[in-house]
């Protein structure tokens, strides 16, 4: 069991963030947040997928006059992505919105800093302040220290605007799009504050590339016991980046949602299609809630035995499989019959 850094608890609407509650995975819309219709049809899209806070772009007026409407329609707590214009925060506190991403000292002058924190004290709305390496300010620009400890220096500059106007409801991220300066920043903040963190790799890439990017950043720091809140940012369908999160999770024990889906990576005593079979397997089950691990291995004399904690398992010959149970042989049947079988045992757990 990974030992986790102790942080401050928050709440973002329904969902604990920080302390001993579970590291939440949450994700960001990209659809026109005007658009109420679209918006909401993919937040449940997400939802289904295992998103437990969905973040949203405010760009003007009528997308933060959207977010009341949104909120009527979805399950999950929505966060308003604020930049610059204090106006659009105090409209989405209005419409009900559950957290901003907002840093405060990109948004004008004092009063308007004071304006939002009040709102947001009265609703118990907090703000996650967001640092991120591609937009650092010029005064932490020029300075002859590392970019980690830039990123630190900022983020403490916000905190310490929200704190001097006695506000503490506050998650934290730190993001850049090279995985070791995410990690050395994250390091660097947590031994000097205890707020949550939302752990991600910006701009990480398209699938193929952002899911190693993303595993290697929020993975290392997740095993060092820091993060309280994930966000895989994916050049692709956000659903990918909630299924990604979980299996980060999964990987380190953190969370146990959903089918730990295990497969070996085929050698020559392989006699079926392995490859083939063990992406339709996954593909067909990944939306099991249940946490049970799934194994589909190559060959009959070795798989059972290498895959015997699995609690369900594939393994093939010539023109047939045989499926086991906790390395237990239980039958033999053909690879169009797997499905319908798999599909039963899941549904005994």
């Amino acid at each position: 069991m990974l030992k986790r850094r102790i942080s401050k608890k928050i709440n973002i609407g329904n969902v604990e963030i920080g302390g001993n509650a579970p590291i939440s995975v949450q994700s960001m819309c990209n659809t026109d947040t005007r658009d109420i219709k679209k918006t909401i049809r993919q937040i449940q899209e997400l939802t289904d997928a295992g998103c437990e806070l969905i973040r949203v772009a405010v760009l003007d007026k009528e997308a933060a006059l959207a977010i009341g409407a949104i909120k009527k329609e979805i399950k999950i707590p929505i966060i308003a992505d604020i930049h610059f214009d204090y106006r659009l925060a105090i409209e989405s506190i209005k419409q009900g919105v559950d957290a901003l991403r907002l840093n405060p000292g990109n948004i004008g002058r004092q009063e308007f800093v004071e304006k939002v924190t009040k709102l947001a004290k009265e609703r118990l709305i907090p703000i996650r302040i967001g640092i991120n390496t591609g937009s650092l300010e010029k005064e932490f620009q020029k300075l002859d220290i590392s970019l980690p400890e830039k990123m630190v220096l900022s983020a403490k500059k916000h905190i310490n605007i929200l704190e001097n106007l006695d506000f503490d409801l506050i998650k934290i991220s730190l993001k850049s799009s090279c995985v070791t300066t995410m990690i050395e920043a994250y390091e660097l903040l947590a031994k000097t504050t205890d707020y949550p963190l939302h752990l991600g790799v910006t701009e990480a890439g398209t699938i193929k590339g952002g899911l190693i990017k993303s595993a290697v950043g929020i993975g290392t720091l997740l095993h060092e016991g820091i993060g309280d809140t994930i966000r895989v940012s994916l050049t692709e369908n956000p659903v990918e980046e909630v299924y990604a999160g979980f299996e980060i999770l999964k990987s380190l024990n953190l969370r146990k949602r959903g089918i730990n889906f295990i497969s070996c990576p085929t050698c020559g005593r392989c006699k079926y299609d392995l490859i083939s079979l063990a992406k339709q397997v996954e593909e067909k089950f990944k939306d099991v809630k249940k946490p049970i691990t799934l194994a589909i291995m190559g060959c009959p004399v070795n798989g059972p035995g290498e895959a015997k904690n699995a609690d369900i398992g594939v393994a093939g010959g010539e023109g047939f499989v045989y499926v086991f149970q906790k390395g237990e042989i239980i039958l033999k049947c053909s690879q169009n019959e797997v499905f319908a079988v798999l599909e039963n045992l899941i549904e005994q757990y």
